[in-house]
């Protein structure tokens, strides 16, 4: 055997960048090498196609290891074991310990606990009756007061001849967020503002272990951000915090060891777990400037919760695909501790079932994936090291931004960092109009049969029972009060992505429960058979999105058999399927046929023939729908047409 040290294929001449970039421009035979393969991403840095050794050269982190300095590689050196947990957001005590109990017993390690109902140590005691805090992580949100939830919450804990330093969990004290959320402060901004240094002291003394500032960046998440503004804003309402302990008095070490940000984690899978490696480095460096005694408090403690942004109404479940491609990207990139959104939260209350699932899907990625077992996965990969670095650079011009309006809380009161966010998702629901960011079961590929509106007035009658307070008409004159209402300052506004379409699909089934007959659409396929069926299938799914009945067929092989067929159909619209070159002799007779005797009709070409288009207009033509359509403000045309809206 030959035992020589040559490299394998130490024979074959080395290929650098510039080759593969001339055989890559050779294969696109003349198109554009920027435009079809370079990715430009909302957030201002491009993406290459491919990346090589050299390409990491000029990345210092690559050197650290995992638990090191600057943690881009994660806090851990050992394992990548995160806490599952699993978010109960009742706030009747007794439900919520009987689901938490439950949880516990089927794999959760955490749980994020309602507070607002918390006015005495006994009442912690109902709400976690059969957990055992010594090994469950349990995470407080909405409280009024924080600081008074801590000290009953401490009450409790001594109560049980529990050692208080092993509690484990967070309370979710984020003044920056209530703002944001509000358009105002809780009490004002000194007061508000001031807590920050009171419950870093009452972590210090009370509950050590326990995180007592949360940086919930996810809410700009919900809000249409994008992941690298999330990021930005994120640090920057971190370095606020620690700005203003800091000047209170308080270490840094203190201050930062007692801190979680809270991130929502998108389907853009590698950008995502880059982005959680990038969010370590850049913490790391803030951290260290206000110089700390301890490398540990350079590091940052992530939780993840899955996007609400992205997730749809209709074809729910395709929200358990998304939540667990987010969940991998959260897990490969670091975080500490998960939620997981059940698939059901975006139409009710999430039920045993979905609470189920989305808890073991985290089981599953921990106890049959194993992905606790490998710190850093993706470390080394060109891409990822590479997409690291540009997130970085971009989030760090995010946050020195704000620095320069005079920090977080002054960009929020000038309305700086809403405008931005409003900016970003503004962009992203037009790119979700146009199609240009797929929603699956939404904008593309619906099933115009399912029906969701009985579902969410089943969901909404059993809250009202469950409740028994308001009549659903004074609560919905509430909230349209609400929404009016005056704020000192502009706020972000949580929605989701899909809003528009489910309105669109929901205002169709409630056209028909009302009595009216379904809208149909009629295809007309005709000519050309590729095209015909191309062009079929295309508006079957444009149409479908609205929740329209649509009535195919194999085609017709005469203009008066499809004209005869459609006018029995009764359909609303008729949607003519063919080619480019067969329109110009078919659609001026099909359009005066069926129009002759239905004026109201509404007759539709697939395709965008745009050197007859005048003419096809001319002789009847009311829509051209095509891949550069916007299907959003088509669909709402259509809608306000039929009378729907």
């Amino acid at each position: 055997m030959d035992q020589n040290n040559d490299k394998l294929f130490g024979t074959f001449s080395p290929v650098n960048a510039s080759d593969w970039e001339a055989q890559i421009i050779k294969d696109l035979k003349g198109a554009d090498y920027q435009k079809k393969l370079v990715w430009k991403t909302a957030d201002g840095f491009d993406v290459q196609p491919f990346y090589r050794d050299e390409d990491t050269f000029g990345i210092k982190s690559m050197a650290s290891q995992p638990g090191e300095y600057p943690f881009v590689r994660g806090n851990q050196a050992q394992t990548n074991n995160w806490e599952i947990r699993q978010d109960i957001e009742t706030d009747d005590q007794s439900e919520a310990n009987r689901l938490a109990v439950d949880a516990v017993k089927r794999g959760a390690t955490g749980l994020g606990l309602v507070a607002s109902e918390l006015e005495t140590a006994a009442d912690v005691a109902d709400l976690l009756q059969g957990i055992d805090i010594k090994v469950v992580a349990i995470n407080f949100g909405a409280s009024s007061s924080y600081p008074a939830l801590i000290k009953i919450v401490v009450e409790h804990v001594k109560s049980q001849k529990l050692e208080v330093a092993n509690l484990k969990g967070s309370f979710d004290f984020d003044p920056i967020s209530y703002l944001l959320l509000n358009g105002d402060f809780w009490k004002s901004e000194k007061s508000d503002m001031a807590e920050v240094a009171t419950m870093v002291k009452l972590g210090k003394e009370l509950m050590p272990a326990m995180k007592v500032v949360n940086v919930n960046a996810h809410y700009f998440n919900s809000a249409g951000a994008t992941l690298v503004q999330e990021l930005g804003f994120g640090l920057a309402s971190g370095n606020e915090y620690l700005a203003l302990a800091t000047k209170s008095g308080i270490s840094v070490d203190d201050t930062s060891q007692r801190m979680m940000f809270s991130f929502g984690v998108g389907s853009n899978y590698f950008m995502e777990i880059a982005r959680l490696r990038a969010a370590r480095l850049l913490w790391s460096k803030i951290v260290e400037q206000y110089k700390p005694a301890n490398d540990s408090s350079m590091q940052m403690h992530i939780h993840c919760n899955t996007s609400a942004w992205n997730k749809t109404l209709f074809d729910p479940y395709v929200n358990l695909l998304r939540t667990t491609t987010e969940a991998m990207s959260a897990i490969l990139g670091g975080t500490q501790s998960l939620s997981i959104l059940p698939f059901d939260t975006f139409y009710k209350d999430p039920d045993e079932f979905s609470m189920r699932l989305a808890r073991n899907q985290q089981i599953i990625l921990k106890e049959e994936v194993y992905l606790d077992k490998v710190v850093d996965p993706a470390a080394g990969s060109y891409y990822i090291e590479n997409l690291t670095q540009l997130i970085a650079e971009a989030a760090w011009k995010v946050f020195l931004q704000v620095e320069e309006q005079g920090g977080m809380v002054e960009a929020i009161k000038s309305g700086f960092v809403q405008d931005i966010v409003e900016k970003s998702a503004g962009q992203r629901l037009d790119d979700i109009a146009n199609r240009r960011l797929i929603q699956l079961g939404t904008n593309q590929h619906p099933n115009p049969a399912e029906q969701m509106l009985e579902k969410i007035h089943f969901a909404e009658e059993e809250e009202m029972m469950e409740e028994e307070i308001y009549a659903e008409e004074d609560m919905e004159v509430e909230e349209e009060d609400d929404d009016e209402a005056p704020t000192t300052y502009k706020k972000i506004v949580l929605f989701g992505g899909s809003d528009a379409f489910d309105q669109l699909r929901l205002a169709t089934e409630q056209f028909v429960s009302d009595g009216n007959k379904k809208p149909a659409v009629f295809l007309f396929n005709i000519g050309n058979l590729a095209m015909r069926k191309a062009r079929a299938m295309f508006s079957t799914n444009f149409f479908g999105c609205a929740g329209y009945e649509i009535l195919d067929n194999s085609g017709f092989d005469s203009v008066d058999d499809g004209v005869k067929a459609a006018k029995a159909s009764k359909a609303e619209i008729v949607v003519v399927c063919s080619s480019d070159e067969e329109y110009a002799t078919l659609v001026p007779v099909i359009a005066q046929k069926l129009k002759a005797s239905n004026k109201e009709l509404s007759l539709v070409v697939a395709g965008y023939p745009k050197e007859i288009l005048e003419t096809l207009k001319q002789s009847g033509v009311d829509e051209f729908i095509h891949v550069r359509s916007n299907l959003l403000q088509t669909l709402e045309k259509f809608q306000e047409k039929l009378g729907i809206f």
